[in-house]
């Protein structure tokens, strides 16, 4: 059998036109032991283009493109059903994020180092809440979807036990996160230390202008989706508790009938409104058509 790459970076891109490219600088190119591959979905932007020029320079980039949109579906699909073998680290990056030099190696070596530990977590190193966000992850063991790394064996015993996330969960990240601190278990096997975090490595985010009107729709939107989130947690983590990921459904949405009712928006000003129109359009997709 022949030997490939020991890194799989995944990155995942969604109508990033504006990031792809600085995204994919950011990356090792050219590296023989690094496969990258951009997963771009959903997209009616130039982001394709933009990556398969970069691809088209740098032979270990490889350009994958799906119409259907959705970060889990799409992290489903090239994991489980595209790749045939898994690598010994696989590094995930938004296409949005920049990552800071010397962290791929970082987040490989870190495992190799814990070998309790299923993932890695790169830190925030931008942003308002930078300082905030890298104490959190610290004191919980925490991963954000912008840069995380797994072990492939990890990876291999989820497409054993046919463990898939939820192709319409947001939030993939946290758990992913879940997954790896139950080492694919229910939630009596929790365990923090399966989750490092690396300081050896970091990321960029894209900076936001208060004063941009496309930054306001964004985080609009944004909002929303955070309350469906808080909604879905809500549901994953009754699963997880009980028979762990094993129990995960295909689709969040074929459950919504079952758990909806009795969930109510929250009373902080701040996330009611959003909460209401969260469960709005998570009753919508339940509706007969």
């Amino acid at each position: 059998m022949t030997s490939i790459p020991s890194i799989c970076i995944a990155v995942l891109a969604h109508n990033e036109e504006a990031r792809i490219a600085a995204c994919l600088n950011s990356l090792p190119l050219g590296d023989k032991d690094v496969a990258i591959h951009v997963i771009v979905n959903g997209s009616t932007d130039a982001t394709a283009a933009i990556a398969g020029g970069v691809a088209a320079a740098a032979r270990n980039v490889h350009v994958h493109i799906y119409r259907e949109g959705g970060k889990a579906l799409s992290w489903n699909r090239f994991l489980f059903d595209e790749l045939s073998r898994f690598h010994e680290t696989h590094i995930f990056v938004d296409g949005d994020a920049e990552i800071v030099a010397g962290s791929i190696k970082a987040l490989k070596q870190v495992l190799k180092a814990k070998p309790q530990a299923n993932a890695a977590s790169g830190l925030p190193m931008n942003g308002r809440k930078m300082v905030h966000y890298q104490q959190m992850m610290r004191r919980e063991h925490g991963l954000f979807g912008d840069l995380y790394a797994l072990r492939g064996d990890f990876l291999h015993r989820m497409k054993q036990n046919r463990i898939r996330l939820p192709d319409d969960v947001i939030g993939d990240d946290g758990l992913i996160g879940a997954m790896a601190k139950t080492d694919l278990a229910n939630e009596s096997h929790w365990n923090d230390n399966r989750v490092v975090v690396c300081e050896g490595a970091g990321f960029l985010c894209a900076p936001v202008s208060a004063l941009s009107p496309q930054s306001w729709r964004m985080q609009y939107r944004r909002m929303v989706s955070y309350s469906i989130r808080h909604y879905q947690n809500l549901m994953i983590s009754r699963i997880m508790r009980d028979t762990g990921p094993k129990g995960l459904p295909r689709l969040l949405s074929d459950i919504y009938r079952r758990e909806l009712p009795g969930m109510e928006p929250r009373s902080q000003p701040a996330l009611f409104w959003f909460d209401r129109l969260a469960l709005k359009r998570m009753a919508q997709a339940v509706e007969p058509s």
